[in-house]
């Protein structure tokens, strides 16, 4: 079998948005790149005010999320890899693992959504 390998340059991310159910990157190179939020159970677990609190690593090469200890690489997004987390890693290290309060942080997530939803379409029609 042969196999061939392309050695490219990744781009660094710049900006993120955490929706209800999307993760998206926009990347120094001019692309956004969006990924399920059911890829990253952490984020889908954390409530609005956690999913605010996010860095850039490594000069753009990735993400870091300090109140849940969620780290993501730009690479990883790019070749479409979810996190490989398992459900009893999860359920230690996030406090937001149980059912009820997973439905409270994606409630406060889709409000804040549809805040930020109607908020820019009264902007654009005031434009």
């Amino acid at each position: 079998m042969t196999v061939l390998a392309i050695e490219m340059d990744i781009p660094y991310a710049e900006n993120i948005m955490v929706t209800v159910d999307t993760l998206t990157v926009d990347l120094s190179d001019g692309r956004t790149i969006s990924v399920p939020l059911a890829w990253y159970p952490r984020l889908m677990h954390a409530t609005p005010e956690e999913l605010k609190n996010w860095r850039l690593i490594g000069k753009g090469q990735g993400v870091h999320w300090e109140d849940i200890e969620e780290d993501i690489s730009i690479e990883g997004l790019l070749i479409g890899r979810p996190s490989g987390e398992s459900q009893a890693s999860l359920k230690n290290g996030c406090k937001h693992a149980n059912p009820a309060q997973h439905q409270n942080a994606q409630a406060d997530r889709k409000s804040q959504a549809d805040l930020y939803i109607f908020g820019s379409y009264r902007l654009f029609l005031l434009y």
